[in-house]
């Protein structure tokens, strides 16, 4: 069992960065795929960025070049460095995990707010 816990989500100005990291507890060494996730109000869970255990990553389109997701040393932490936000950036942002035998493990999500 992988439980994940998210923090880092606040109210930032359009321009601005946030930092969001998500803790992975349990069988950790059963993880072999991290990302991260977001909902906006009336619009489907969609893909921001993963890692794998083997460091390569992923993006969705509307994020490449502004966010970067990256792990510490120990891949006890993903990261989700943001940088110039924009107000569609505005939702719900899930840390994710997926793990070598099929399963799949949910953050409870952190709100991540763009707007002056």
């Amino acid at each position: 069992q992988v439980q994940l816990v998210e923090s880092g989500g606040a109210l930032v100005q359009p321009g601005g960065s946030l930092r969001l990291s998500c803790v992975a507890f349990g069988s950790i060494f059963s993880i072999n795929v991290m990302g991260w996730y977001r909902q906006a109000p009336g619009k489907q869970r969609e893909l921001v960025a993963r890692i794998t255990s083997g460091g390569d990553t992923n993006y969705a389109d509307s994020v490449k070049g502004r966010f970067t997701i990256s792990r510490n040393d120990a891949k006890t932490t993903v990261y989700l460095q943001m940088n110039s936000l924009k107000p569609e950036d505005t939702a719900v942002y899930y840390c994710n995990s997926a793990q070598k035998w099929g399963g799949s493990s949910w953050g409870q999500g952190t709100q991540v707010t763009v707007s002056s």
